[in-house]
């Protein structure tokens, strides 16, 4: 039973980190989550440590885990390495996107539309992710597809804080319709030019992110808990 419970309770933990129910900083108690969810302390144990090698989690001895918070340089060097990436994944996709990825693209562009007029920056923000994952998929690489998929993980819960800057949504979205327009016309650089700086995160964007994570830092949790995040668990037994 445990070992159907792990992957499961990592998989719940995973989304929670990544949705910002459970945030960066925030200390992850095994007692209070294996209470919660309905299982033995070992289970947890066991998720956390999956969470830490995918960089959610960081592990800190005799403190305990706690959801991965990047310092500032950290934080600038990991954005400027996904840059790259995706930009890198942008060029190729020009060149090789295939019928069935273009109208993968179109198709997760007009649901990051429909959020954005409808500013819901809970339905924008998946669409967002899938909008990314599609040009990685487009560039037809496993390795760089993969290695950006484990990145766009890493850094999901900084890429959502962002949507809280006034007007970030609509921003957005009118680079995703210029990176698009490049992709389409099969103009691997300027798709790739694009990419890169949409992702970077520079000067007041940096700044709105900082003061994002610092507002996290000082809101008070759901119930006073530091390791509840008031969402009902399921039962893993």
């Amino acid at each position: 039973m445990r070992g159907e419970a792990t992957p499961r309770l990592r998989e719940a933990l995973e989304e929670e980190i990544v949705a910002g129910r459970l945030r960066p900083g925030q200390r992850l108690d095994e007692a209070s989550l294996a209470e919660r969810f309905g299982v033995s302390r070992t289970p947890i144990r066991e998720a956390l440590i999956l969470l830490a090698a995918s960089g959610l989690v960081e592990i800190r001895p005799r403190r305990g885990a706690f959801v991965a918070l990047l310092g500032p340089r950290a934080l600038i060097e990991s954005f400027e390495f996904m840059a790259e990436l995706e930009a890198a994944c942008a060029r190729l996709a020009a060149r090789r996107m295939t019928p069935d990825d273009r109208a993968t693209l179109l198709a997760v562009h007009a649901a990051c539309e429909a959020a954005m007029q409808a500013g819901d920056d809970e339905a924008y923000y998946p669409a967002n992710a899938a909008f990314h994952q599609a040009i990685y998929a487009a560039a037809a690489n496993r390795v760089m597809a993969g290695e950006a998929r484990r990145h766009q993980l890493r850094l999901q819960p900084y890429r959502r804080l962002q949507l809280r800057v006034p007007r970030r949504m609509e921003t957005s979205f009118a680079e995703h319709e210029a990176i698009l327009s490049a992709l389409l016309a099969g103009d691997g650089d300027a798709a790739a030019d694009l990419l890169r700086n949409h992702v970077l995160v520079q000067g007041e964007r940096f700044m709105s992110l900082l003061r994002a994570l610092q507002e996290e830092a000082d809101a008070p949790l759901v119930g006073g808990d530091e390791s509840i995040s008031g969402r009902s668990a399921k039962r893993f037994t």
